[in-house]
């Protein structure tokens, strides 16, 4: 096995994953020092509304490297949508969401740049040089890809959604991004984008002579820890269980009223043993900045009444700016197609000129 697949197919290890998480550490002292060495994409599959995990995840945290002066490129994946789907649904009011989503929480589309896949050919077209330098037992082997093979029920897997990695190494490389913000799941991919660049590099060569064409990416791994639905089971948009960023506070009171917790009356912060009750506490200390531990302790024998109640009152009044912001923006179609034209033009600038120079690597410049 050669060293770049022995990198594919440790990257979830253990030691492995020490190693990413140290290195994210020093990673987010250097964007202290001089953020303008650091590059981000990070992105989102336009196939519902954005929830709180997202927000919590990702969202919130791509704000905060923004505003930390880190160049940051925001995908709305829409040709991923039909990755595992028969169509798009409501894609056009799906994608205005997401993009109305993003200004809501801070995105300034001044300092980053927001774009669409279908709108970008020359992003979509580095796939084929890329698909050249990954096996099918590669591909195989992603967890994503996995996983969907064992919860198809003997459907045919589509093309799209084996090379689904490939993909995604296509939106990270054409950018030139140096950095993803990623949870430790998605670790492998990162590692798949990884190969490639290093595979392209070894087989073809540089456009230049004093770099190679594509950087080698590196995680910035989440620390927010992984948030249940109300119903106690993994947050998932198809299972129904979320808070969207978009839903009215009444709405939320009504979910969370119905959120599963557990008989014990006294609130203790428990995660393995109390997972319901402690993911309440967590989505509370989350929107108000205060410790689980003591916001428990706060409730004490008050019982799930009193938290669900709390964790309302905290997620409604973080959430009742962005909600009033979001509204407006979605009264103006207009401004949210404006920013997502500007941003997908300098997207295409950029896939355009990567294109050119793997066309140069490459030797295909005529």
């Amino acid at each position: 096995m050669s060293t770049a697949e022995d990198a594919l197919a440790n990257s979830t290890s253990d030691a492995s994953l020490a190693r990413s998480k140290a290195r994210s550490a020093q990673i987010d002292l250097a964007i202290d020092e001089d953020p303008s060495k650091f590059r981000i994409l990070t992105g989102d599959r336009p196939t519902g509304h954005l929830h709180l995990g997202h927000y919590f995840g990702t969202l919130r945290n791509r704000v905060l490297l923004q505003d930390r002066g880190v160049e940051t490129w925001v995908l709305v994946a829409d040709y991923q949508v039909i990755t595992d789907r028969d169509g798009v649904g409501p894609i056009r009011e799906r994608v205005l969401g997401l993009v109305a989503d993003y200004l809501a929480a801070g995105i300034d589309p001044e300092r980053s740049t927001i774009f669409n896949h279908s709108a970008i050919p020359a992003l979509n077209q580095l796939m084929l040089p890329f698909l050249s330098l990954v096996t099918e037992s590669e591909l195989h082997r992603n967890p994503t890809v996995k996983s969907e093979l064992e919860a198809t029920n003997g459907r045919a897997m589509t093309g799209l959604m084996l090379t689904y990695p490939v993909h995604q190494a296509a939106d990270i490389l054409f950018c030139k991004a140096n950095l993803v913000p990623v949870g430790q799941d998605q670790l492998p991919h990162l590692e798949q984008a990884r190969v490639i660049a290093q595979r392209f590099d070894k087989r073809y060569g540089r456009a230049d002579a004093d770099r190679p064409v594509f950087p080698r990416p590196e995680a910035l791994l989440s620390e927010t820890p992984l948030l249940l639905g109300t119903d106690g089971q993994k947050m998932s948009k198809s299972r129904g269980n979320t808070i969207e960023l978009g839903m009215s506070a009444d709405e939320t009171a009504r979910i969370l009223k119905k959120a599963k917790t557990d008989a014990e009356r006294v609130i203790t912060y428990d995660p393995q043993g109390r997972p319901e009750v402690a993911n309440l506490l967590m989505l509370a200390s989350l929107a108000s900045g205060r410790s689980p531990e003591e916001i428990a302790e706060g409730i004490g024998d008050r019982g799930a009444g009193a938290l669900k109640a709390l964790v309302t009152e905290a997620l409604n009044e973080m959430l009742a700016p962005m909600r009033a912001r979001r509204g407006e923006l979605m009264a103006d179609e207009a401004h949210l197609l404006d920013v997502l034209r500007a941003g997908n033009a300098r997207a295409a600038e950029q896939a355009e000129a990567t294109l050119d120079e793997v066309r140069r690597a490459m030797r295909m410049d005529y």
